[in-house]
């Protein structure tokens, strides 16, 4: 069953400095790199107050900064906190993001006998070159060693990739792939880079020394990686940055190919290229293209604003083509008639 996340934002917080990439402030619409518990709290509250589906279970999540790079103190404040809330019976489990030089067997200790489940990495990529460029301060040797830190813990595993980063390139991005695959996680996120206000980004967009990925191209290439990591039995649980209204708000992103919803438009993408598939065997010219598939799928199937429709009418001499629910069919099945 998948979490009901109650996000916690700490922009910054603990970052020994600002990646060339990264405004948090863009993102989650909070500018104070100060950690103020009642401020956690608060946040805590307004998302338990939500509805969410009694047989989920919630998770108290810190993101948006560097979670075991804040300071001893801080870390075991903010767990605390969330596990007040698990005390009484409101929340189930802690995860945190973090950087990968930050994991050892000291910090690994420190939250040892709190109630972790998930631990994700911000691997962003593999390759030293592309690192370097974005200042992110560590090696790929220091993922490897944070994972396999992580490996003797009961904890899941969460990578965290971002493809068109300066310095990166579509063989650069499958190299960082398989090598994340190689490290087994229990799941992956896939974000590709935006330009955001106030990161170092924006200035060399803006005296052109770096060029973002057209939304196309970077739907393309993030359909390629979901594909890749779901042969290697590797789930993919978020493609793009999680829509908000400080992303939304006018000049949040400069440049980049966002989206606000981005891993549907990849996942419609691979819907479309199945119902090529299926047409093309047939041969059907001149009739009314009938697809069956279970209600959940019929958006993906039809497409951002009937995309894949037109498409598909553009592509094959059709008269109509028609997406109709079956709840007999299994998760993922199309059929055509």
């Amino acid at each position: 069953m998948k979490p009901f996340i109650v996000p916690v934002f700490i922009p910054h917080a603990g970052c020994p400095h600002q990646c060339a990439f990264c405004n948090q402030k863009s993102i989650s619409g909070q500018g104070s790199e100060q950690v103020s518990l009642q401020a956690v709290r608060e946040q805590i509250d307004r998302f338990l107050a939500f509805p969410h589906h009694k047989r989920q279970k919630l998770q108290i999540s810190f993101y948006g900064g560097n979670f075991l790079g804040l300071p001893r103190e801080t870390i075991c404040s903010l767990l605390d906190v969330a596990c007040g809330f698990i005390q009484q019976g409101q929340v189930e489990g802690i995860r945190f993001s973090t950087r990968p030089d930050t994991i050892s067997d000291a910090t690994l200790q420190l939250i040892r006998e709190y109630p972790v489940h998930t631990v994700e990495i911000g691997v962003q990529s593999m390759d030293d070159r592309v690192l370097t460029k974005c200042r992110r301060g560590h090696t790929a040797r220091d993922t490897e060693m944070a994972v396999r830190l992580l490996k003797a813990t009961p904890y899941e595993i969460g990578l965290q990739m971002m493809m068109g980063l300066p310095g990166d390139s579509a063989t650069a991005t499958r190299m960082t792939a398989r090598r994340i695959a190689d490290f087994t996680p229990d799941f992956v996120r896939i974000y590709p880079a935006l330009v955001l206000k106030g990161s170092p980004m924006a200035a060399w967009f803006a005296s052109g020394k770096f060029m973002p990925l057209a939304l196309d191209e970077a739907v393309h290439r993030v359909k390629s990686l979901y594909l890749f990591f779901r042969k290697k039995g590797i789930p993919v649980i978020r493609m793009g940055l999680q829509a908000s209204d400080a992303l939304n708000s006018e000049n949040a992103v400069l440049a980049g190919p966002y989206h606000p919803a981005f891993g549907h438009l990849v996942l419609s993408s691979i819907w479309l290229d199945r119902a090529v598939e299926l047409l093309a065997a047939e041969k059907i010219s001149g009739q009314t293209a009938v697809f069956r598939v279970r209600p959940q799928n019929i958006s993906r199937l039809r497409g951002q604003q009937n995309h894949n429709i037109r498409k598909l009418m553009q592509m094959f001499p059709l008269n109509a083509v028609e997406v109709k629910p079956d709840e007999k069919m299994g998760g993922e099945d199309m059929r055509l008639e």
